[in-house]
């Protein structure tokens, strides 16, 4: 295929639509925006939301709900995370903190039951799920509230 071979025969170019441009064109005067009226006007723009002055949906539906901070301050652990704190006896929210598993301006944190850990431990002012407290019982480790 060549350059000179390429025809506009087949629509390759589409000509751009030219408004405002007199009567012959068929967008000529009012350029395909109607008569008068907001749409119609440079800038005049109506937000999706908009009814048309009657009061939206959204201001006449009653509000409710809640969302709680709490989310910022608790953190999860999972029961494999704690095989890395070999070198602690003890695990607290100072050692988790200590070693990064958490971060510092955690105030809550949950073991779940992920993975299974190989050494006893004690654990102490940290919250334990069901299965992660039989999973650290199992292996010798003591749960201290």
């Amino acid at each position: 295929m060549y350059l000179n071979l390429l025809s506009n025969s087949v629509c390759i170019k589409k000509k751009r639509k030219r408004v405002c441009r007199g009567i012959g064109s068929g967008l000529g005067k009012t350029g395909g925006r109607g008569h008068k009226g907001q749409k119609s006007r440079s800038g005049g723009k109506i937000r999706n939301s908009f009814e048309g002055g009657q009061t939206p949906l959204y201001r006449r539906l009653p509000k409710f709900g809640f969302t709680s901070n709490k989310k910022n301050f608790v953190d999860e652990i999972r029961l494999f995370e704690l095989n890395q704190l070999s070198q602690f006896d003890k695990i607290n929210l100072a050692v988790l903190k200590q070693v990064n598993l958490i971060k510092k301006h955690i105030k809550y944190v949950k073991i779940i039951k992920a993975g299974i850990i190989n050494k006893p431990i004690v654990v102490s002012g940290i919250t334990v799920t069901q299965g992660a407290r039989f999973c650290i019982e199992s292996v010798g480790g003591t749960i201290q509230n």
